[in-house]
């Protein structure tokens, strides 16, 4: 009967959507194949901020399935991603301070070079020019209303 209990309780989880995401190096290839507009979505790991837009994103299945089907998202950890990372034919790396650091792509793609606003979010079309740039809390209605104006495109 516990048992029974425990898969009940966890079941509302397991009914949440899960957004695709891919990365960096895939995306040239995923382009060459079938161009689409790009969603990228700069965090950090101790942005509480950054933790409730992903819950209330993932609890809202329209925004996810328009997301998975019209764009391709690349989910990016700003201070813990360390590898090299290609970009519009530029090398970006991590640049370590003390205990912690920041990668290089993060500094590039936010407007405050200095310090960077999380979480960030940066919608490039097919031909990867901006066309949208949120920092900071992005509601679900408010990212769906973008994103259907950016697939009309």
């Amino acid at each position: 009967m516990k048992i029974f209990i425990l898969f009940l309780m966890s079941v509302p989880c397991f009914c949440l959507s899960q957004m695709k995401t891919g990365t960096f190096s895939d995306l040239e290839t995923s382009m060459k194949k079938d161009p689409k507009p790009v969603i990228i979505h700069l965090y950090t790991d101790w942005c509480s901020v950054c933790k409730m837009e992903k819950h209330a994103l993932n609890k809202d299945k329209n925004t996810v399935d328009l997301i998975s089907k019209n764009f391709y998202l690349i989910n990016f950890e700003a201070e813990k991603t360390k590898e090299k990372i290609q970009f519009h034919g530029k090398e970006f790396g991590y640049l370590p301070n003390g205990s912690s650091g920041i990668h290089e792509l993060a500094l590039a793609l936010s407007k405050n070079k200095d310090r960077p606003v999380y979480p960030l979010w940066i919608v490039l079309d097919k031909n990867q020019n901006l066309v949208y740039y949120h920092e900071g809390l992005l509601t679900p209605e408010i990212m769906k209303q973008k994103l259907l104006e950016i697939s009309a495109l």
